[in-house]
């Protein structure tokens, strides 16, 4: 939800609230109950769409379509790679207590936002295909003939691996030669470019959104509970 669907709402609660403030005669009983639940359920409301406001956009699943165009370049993804350098091998591992190759490039990819297949074979087949090593950019991936490892190109023949047992994520030079390489593949631009723009969200000011809400309630109470529910989100 963006902040204009989240201020829209806000008029939607600030509707209900009028139409408690001046409600249809009713037995004084009814009354009195619709008045004291109603400013619980339009904080929850508010609450709500303040919260659904300020989530971040889904991510974005890399294919075999083309190339992935949420803002990351390949330069992020070696960035991202090297925080990962001195972690064991672990065969089947995505974490920083171990990690495989394959794991090595979910991983890394799945902390900027894309998703990934988990293994070499799938991997080898998403984005585009790069025609040679010496057209590889930073943050491309190098698959060996035979789908059994995988690398992420770090330029000037360099790369950064998961290599085997008993090693630790490395980066180094190239040591496949180009016959042995069976695919090297492109998720996301080298650069950032024109066509693929970074959507940037408008940031929310929960205390701008606390304060008009309080005051449509008229009551100074209820803006002391959205504070301490809300506690960081400002």
């Amino acid at each position: 939800m963006s902040l204009t669907d989240a201020l829209s709402r806000i008029q939607e609660i600030q509707t209900d609230i009028k139409q408690v403030s001046d409600p249809t005669p009713v037995a004084p009983a009814a009354t009195t109950t619709s008045l004291t639940a109603t400013p619980t359920a339009s904080a929850t409301q508010f609450l709500s769409a303040l919260t659904s406001a300020q989530q971040t956009a889904p991510t974005a699943d890399a294919s075999t379509a083309g190339l992935v165009s949420n803002g990351v370049t390949g330069a992020d993804v070696l960035t991202d790679a090297r925080k990962y350098l001195g972690v064991p091998y672990v065969f089947g591992g995505t974490t920083t207590a171990g990690m495989d190759c394959s794991g090595l490039v979910q991983t890394v990819f799945k902390d900027l936002g894309i998703t990934m297949p988990r293994t070499v074979g799938p991997q080898s087949q998403m984005g585009q295909e790069v025609p040679s090593l010496s057209e590889a950019q930073p943050g491309d991936l190098i698959v060996e003939k035979g789908n059994g490892h995988i690398q992420i190109y770090a330029g000037n023949g360099m790369i950064l691996e998961a290599p085997k047992p008993g090693s630790n994520v490395v980066e180094r030079k190239e040591w496949l030669s180009e016959d042995q390489i069976g695919t090297i593949r492109r998720i996301v631009p080298a650069t950032q470019t024109a066509t693929a723009p970074v959507t940037q969200t408008p940031a929310v000011d929960a205390t701008a959104l606390q304060q008009l809400f309080a005051q449509q309630l008229g009551q100074t109470s209820q803006s002391n509970s959205l504070a301490a529910l809300l506690g960081g989100a400002q």
